[in-house]
């Protein structure tokens, strides 16, 4: 049984966690986290828990994970099972994305390169021509 002083009020979660109280709100509006209850004051009650799936939550989005990708994830462990055999979906697609990201700049790369090397003709008087270093072909 939950007693009172077994809960954590949202400020106090905010402030250990050092996750805003608005990003705590929002997360719990997705669906992410869920209040235990409310105080008299109608403050928002958590168990400790909240640190483990607050943790989980930056993790998975530092590895670029999105919000509604984690709740899935975190809905299957509230189903009771661990979701690690999506994780990996998830992540092995993220990796492909990342290697499209790599190659994509890599081609920007060697074409400003390319604008750096050439030596454009400057018509200082053209009303025209903005800059001929990034107008030329």
């Amino acid at each position: 049984m939950l007693t009172q002083e077994s809960l954590k009020q949202i400020g106090l979660v905010a402030k250990e966690s050092n996750v805003p109280i608005k990003t705590i709100r929002y997360y719990e509006e997705l669906g992410l986290l869920k209040a235990s209850g409310r105080t008299e004051g109608g403050y928002r009650l958590f168990t400790s828990d909240v640190f483990t799936r607050l943790n989980f939550i930056k993790r998975a989005q530092k590895l670029g994970l999105s919000l509604s990708e984690i709740k899935e994830f975190l809905d299957v462990h509230d189903g009771g099972h661990l979701p690690c055999d999506r994780v990996k979906i998830k992540l092995n697609e993220k990796i492909v994305e990342i290697e499209q990201q790599i190659e994509q700049l890599q081609i920007l790369k060697q074409e400003l390169k390319g604008l750096l090397s050439g030596e454009p003709t400057f018509h200082l008087n053209s009303e025209t021509i903005i800059c001929p270093i990034i107008e030329q072909h």
